[in-house]
């Protein structure tokens, strides 16, 4: 059943309209409160998919109803009703998040459109609810030692200012796992968080990548683009492999850091951005910038702070936490069999060298869950792991 809660004092209003709701859905079912004070008992103790609340009321109104709703984080779509309906009061209710605003008497084909909507939206909500969490799963820094944990003490510092971050460390040890958690525990966590391999782009073509081009620029521009620096416009940017990028792009990388301002390929025109710039580098950028290979003045714009991510030789006692948070998250996105390790399994696990850091594990716990037994044995490790 669809749990509807219906908060109004006026007797005929509520009965008419708990009317139209069971024969427009017999799974509505439909709790009625008189007042706010009462209605708001009836949510602390209940489960509601839906509230459809009055705004004067006595005892407690229908906008203190909403705030204590939402200092509860219920999480309930509001549709409002009122009889005294003003453009106060709804810019008011909406601000609050109520998810719609009708008068009284209501319309009724309008309020049945609302209801239909206000479930609509409440699921889409739920699934994009669940889709974040399933990111943010996929993100976690996983592990315990001393080493990971001085790394989430870092990022818990600097996370919340704009510090521009240079993060080294081998390949595979999981440095957009630090740009991405840097990026979750900002203030600009509700922004674009925008990642480009320099490594992957062609020098060619990484200045219009990252600052965009206008029609005419090259041969093949032939239209307006605009660039991965507007992209992440109040929100974060992440160079990764940062040491591969061409020195006439880092030239214009170090501009737009230091002016904050950008120009398209082609164009003259100064375009404001406000960015934060995450770096990384699996490179000795001191040693590139011996070899004239990487400019002394941009590395000191990036490295304001300096964080390295250990390898995972480094870490060895944290292969049983990122083995199991492989499968789980492995049975999550492919619907794998959640398979656990043997005690045995995960100390021959321990004794690899790992060359290809925490990607590499990964790969190995994807191929043991599909080949391996449940649960995995030494000999699967000896069958299915790297030799």
């Amino acid at each position: 059943m669809i749990q509807v809660l219906l908060i109004e004092d006026e007797e005929s209003i509520r009965r008419v309209m708990s009317r139209i709701l069971k024969e427009e859905n017999d799974q509505y079912q439909i709790t009625e409160a008189v007042d706010g004070k009462q209605g708001l008992d009836l949510l602390s103790k209940g489960q509601f998919d839906l509230v459809l609340c009055d705004i004067k009321m006595p005892k407690m109104d229908g906008i203190e109803v909403l705030k204590k709703a939402n200092d509860e984080m219920l999480n309930i779509p509001f549709i409002m009703l009122t009889g005294h309906g003003n453009i106060e009061t709804a810019v008011e209710a909406m601000k609050l998040g109520a998810y719609d605003f009708i008068s009284k008497p209501p319309d009724l084909n309008r309020l049945l459109n609302s209801v239909r909507h206000a479930f609509e939206n409440k699921s889409l909500r739920s699934e994009n609810t669940k889709l974040k969490n399933k990111v943010a799963q996929k993100y976690l820094i996983i592990g315990e030692s001393f080493s990971i944990e001085e790394v989430k003490r870092m990022i818990s510092k600097v996370a919340s200012t704009d510090a521009r971050v240079l993060v080294t460390g081998e390949n595979g040890t999981g440095k957009e796992l630090v740009a991405q958690q840097l990026h979750q525990q900002s203030k600009r966590f509700k922004e674009n968080f925008i990642e480009v391999n320099c490594a992957a782009i062609p020098s060619e073509l990484i200045e219009s990548e990252l600052f965009g081009h206008v029609k005419g620029a090259f041969t093949s521009a032939v239209k307006d683009r605009s660039g991965k620096f507007e992209a992440a416009h109040n929100g974060t940017l992440f160079l990764d492999e940062i040491a591969d990028m061409s020195l006439a792009a880092q030239a214009k990388v170090l501009r737009a850091l230091q002016e904050k301002k950008i120009q398209r390929v082609g164009n003259e025109k100064d375009i404001s951005i406000d960015v934060r710039v995450i770096a990384a580098t699996n490179k000795n950028l001191k040693q590139e910038i011996k070899e004239g290979r990487f400019r002394e003045d941009l590395y000191h714009r990036l490295a304001v702070i300096l964080i390295r991510v250990p390898s995972l030789q480094e870490r060895l006692d944290d292969i049983p936490l990122l083995t199991d948070h492989f499968t789980n998250l492995l049975t999550l996105e492919q619907g794998l069999e959640n398979k656990r390790f043997s005690s045995e399994a995960l100390q021959k696990l321990k004794n690899y060298p790992w060359s290809g850091n925490v990607r590499e594990l990964r790969n190995v716990v994807e191929r043991l869950m599909i080949l391996g037994d449940n649960p995995i044995t030494s000999e699967n490790i000896n069958q299915f792991a790297p030799k």
